[in-house]
């Protein structure tokens, strides 16, 4: 009975310590995009450093933006390549997970091992040679030859690996049972039981695509084809632009259709966490 009131102060400096630390993530996480949006909407006439809240907040600076350089033609470029590295990463990784998921066919492992071994080289080690490949095959200065390196990721097959392994046996059997096919097996069965695992590709192959600076840097020379990033690049860059403000407008449309997609699919996004780490 002694030690039960000496346990409960350790106790609370214990949880006290562990809500500071998560507040302090917090604030580490969201700080810069909280310092961003206020910048973004200070008036014209604001030291951008003149406090922490704007005194006359506006939203002429995303105006500005837009009538600065093409926002809406980077905009429209961009959202094609992602749009494309969403669909090619939700088929083929798909495809691919539930491939190495099954046993029964010779190399499998073999093809794991091998997949899993292209994760320890970083990009930067092999995009000269992408680059020569892209060039060779014409499509230089292009949307597709922006989107193809990206067409599948490995961490994705990796994911929907882990999502159909999580799958229960029992329900594959009863659908063997019941005289479906590999293919109605795949389709009726699986994809609806990994919804989540889907929905995290979904947003990991976006943001891979909306974020991309350098492949576009490497790839892209005519303007009229600049993605976002690019195109903030030379906003940011421009003499007679070079505003805090301007280029923090700029900041904040670039992030919020990847805000948008995250809350419309968080739901999902966490329950796919949740099925990728069932079973590896």
């Amino acid at each position: 009975m002694s030690t039960a009131p000496r346990r409960a102060p350790r106790r609370r400096l214990v949880l006290a310590a562990r809500y500071a630390t998560l507040v302090l993530m917090l604030v580490v996480m969201l700080g810069p995009i909280v310092w961003q949006f206020l910048t973004s909407i200070r008036g014209r006439t604001e030291n951008v450093y003149d406090g922490l809240l704007p005194s006359h907040p506006t939203l002429d600076n995303y105006v500005r933006v837009a009538e600065s350089f093409p926002l809406l033609q980077y905009v429209g470029n961009t959202l094609i390549v992602a749009a494309l590295a969403v669909t090619s990463n939700l088929l083929f990784a798909a495809m691919g997970g539930y491939a190495l998921s099954r046993a029964g066919w010779k190399g499998r492992k073999t093809v794991f091992t091998v997949l899993v071994a292209t994760l320890m080289f970083p990009f930067e080690s092999v995009m000269i040679s992408m680059f020569l490949t892209v060039r060779g095959m014409g499509l230089v200065d292009t949307l597709i030859g922006v989107w193809l390196p990206g067409a599948v990721s490995v961490l994705n097959i990796m994911v929907m690996r882990a999502a159909f392994l999580a799958v229960p046996r029992e329900v594959e059997e009863a659908a063997v049972l019941d005289g479906a096919n590999e293919w109605t097996r795949f389709t009726r069965v699986f994809l609806p039981a990994v919804k989540g695992a889907l929905a995290v590709v979904c947003i990991t192959s976006f943001m891979g695509a909306w974020d991309d600076f350098l492949w576009p840097l490497l790839v892209l020379t005519d303007s009229d084809h600049y993605t976002l990033q690019l195109g903030l690049k030379t906003l940011a860059g421009a003499t007679t632009v070079n505003d805090q403000r301007l280029i923090a407008a700029g900041a904040m449309a670039a992030l919020l259709p990847m805000m948008l997609l995250f809350f419309a699919l968080q739901r999902y996004f966490f329950k796919g966490v949740g099925e990728g780490a069932v079973k590896t």
